[in-house]
């Protein structure tokens, strides 16, 4: 009888097959095990912070990364040329090899147009080294997902690093917070409604001299003034229990400086603008109240040409909103002071014919200031006149103005008529001809 255990163990082919197995096995083990070994360790040593792409600092870190690429050409410039190696090192470690470009794109009143390009980490991974730590960025987007508030792909950045110290991620995000802030300093940042939110538009303004828009005497003080004691009065609004908001309603005809003060009392207060459109396609009375309620602070809402959206006729204003629109005027009203309205509001509202509006819409609560800018008087002629000239030009100031008497020409047209002849006083004054026959021309 053959013995069955000498029998394999005396085979060579079996020894050989079961020690494949053995070693294949053993493979396998030690393959699990680094596995779970490096997923310890990753978990153990790595640390990540992901940033979602409707996170408000999204767009921050994004930034901050930016400035650091263009910082580190000038820091790997200053190494010394006896360490070209690390030079480079450093360089490629920072800067992202593949990026995506962010354009601010806008044209101006005469015809130009201005861009502007940024350079941010485009998708995939990149290396940058903060702070003694390295730190990978990855930036990726779900295809499949939609960020609901942009209509636009959902995106995360994750940072990732070595380090256990927690606080780099919190270090970054205060550089990047106040390197975001520190562009919009001494600028005012216009924003525009995007889906239930607002976003800025184009890149932020430098703020406008309240002394560059000439009103008629004591019409821009007393604006100024009494939008201050609105902001400084507070208190004094809840301990009466009066709504801590104030409108303010600036009419008269085209070119007489509404939109323009607006940006300048702006800059003057240091607040920004969130321009609101009542005819933009598919706005909707809870979109409008909604939008009003969690506009950005110290801002001021600004509802322009609102005679193009309601008239006076207010059931037709009902059943056909506005163009594309779908806000009603109770819709308006009730967003401007309804119970869900919300306070610390200003609102300035524009227009070029007052006599078209629902006195519904310009009543105390709602319009708490009306204020007439009508076209130039003798006054702000005199003081164009010597803005544009200096303040040795006064006489001629004089003798413009007087040659202007009788005729009606509004402050834009005198600062065209300025800027065609800006650098020749008596220019001005000798074609003035011309700024009179344009007046007429557009009555």
């Amino acid at each position: 009888m053959v013995d069955i255990s000498s029998f394999f163990a005396d085979n060579p082919l079996f020894s050989a097959g079961f020690g494949l197995i053995g070693v294949g096995a053993g493979l396998a083990v030690l393959r699990q095990g680094a596995r779970r070994g490096a997923d310890l360790m990753k978990r153990q040593l790595l640390v990540s912070m992901e940033i979602p792409s409707h996170d408000k600092s999204y767009q921050w870190v994004l930034g901050w990364l930016s400035r650091r690429g263009a910082e580190t050409i000038k820091t790997a410039d200053t190494v010394s040329r006896d360490m070209t190696w690390v030079r480079r090192r450093i360089a490629s470690a920072v800067l992202p090899r593949h990026v995506a470009v962010q354009t601010s794109y806008k044209q101006h009143d005469n015809g130009s147009v201005s861009t502007d390009f940024t350079m941010v980490p485009g998708q995939g991974k990149h290396i940058f080294f903060y702070r003694g730590i390295f730190i990978q960025v990855d930036r990726q987007r779900n295809a499949k997902m939609i960020d609901i508030q942009s209509a636009a792909p959902f995106e995360t950045v994750t940072l990732t690093t070595l380090s256990r110290d927690r606080r780099v991620f919190s270090r970054i995000l205060e550089e990047a917070r106040e390197y975001a802030l520190a562009q919009n300093e001494g600028r005012t940042v216009l924003y525009t409604s995007f889906g239930p939110e607002w976003r800025p538009f184009g890149l932020p303004r430098k703020r406008r001299l309240l002394d560059s828009v000439i009103l008629d005497k004591g019409v821009s003080a007393g604006i100024v003034d009494d939008v201050r004691d609105f902001i400084s009065n507070g208190k004094w609004y809840d301990e009466r229990g009066i709504p801590y908001r104030r409108g303010y309603l600036l009419y008269g005809p085209p070119g007489s400086g509404k939109t323009s003060f607006i940006q300048a009392l702006a800059g003057e207060l240091g607040y920004n603008i969130c321009i609101l459109n009542l005819s933009e396609r598919g706005l909707t009375d809870d979109r409008l109240n909604h939008l009003l309620t969690v506009a950005p602070e110290r801002s001021l809402i600004l509802l322009e040409d609102v005679d193009a959206a309601f008239n006076r006729n207010r059931q037709q204003s009902e059943q056909n909103a506005y163009q594309q629109s779908m806000v009603t005027f109770s819709g308006l009203l009730n967003a401007l002071d309804g119970v869900a309205s919300s306070d610390e509001r200003i609102i300035l509202m524009t227009t070029n014919h007052i006599e078209r509006l629902d006195p519904a819409l310009i009543r105390p609560g709602r319009v708490d200031v009306k204020v007439f800018l009508g076209n130039a008087t003798g006054f702000q002629i005199r003081q164009m006149f010597t803005r544009f000239y200096g303040p040795g030009s006064a006489d001629l100031a004089d003798r413009f103005a007087k040659m202007l008497e009788g005729h009606t020409v509004s402050t834009a047209q005198l600062q065209g008529h300025f800027v065609v002849h800006k650098k020749d006083a008596m220019a001005s004054i000798d074609n003035v001809h011309s700024l009179i026959e344009l007046t007429n021309d557009s009555k």
